[in-house]
């Protein structure tokens, strides 16, 4: 039998996950990630990674697909905010819709 700690950290796992995908996909279909500063996602990625720290040392659970989650989503911001970035004059980019 699963413990209620286990259900609950699952349950908000994919409750995080589900308020987050929305951002990813209107980033990637826009490429517009001007609202997104570029210091606050550096600073997000190394938390990530000194959380790691801390995550990895816990018996594998929910806490670990939330974890891997954080460090994808936000490796992929970074990633899209430096490779998106508009320099000065630049028009901002063609609207891309993805089915």
């Amino acid at each position: 039998m699963t413990s209620a700690p286990t259900v609950a950290g699952s349950l908000a796992t994919v409750v995080f996950a589900s308020a987050t995908l929305p951002m990813l996909l209107k980033a990637y279909r826009s490429r517009d990630l001007s609202s997104y500063s570029t210091g606050n996602l550096v600073l997000a990625n190394v938390g990530n990674a000194l959380y790691a720290v801390y995550v990895f040392h816990l018996p594998p659970g929910p806490l670990w697909a939330l974890h891997a989650f954080n460090v994808t989503t936000t490796g992929l911001m970074l990633y899209w905010r430096r490779r998106y970035a508009r320099r000065p004059g630049e028009r901002p980019p063609e609207l891309v819709l993805v089915r």
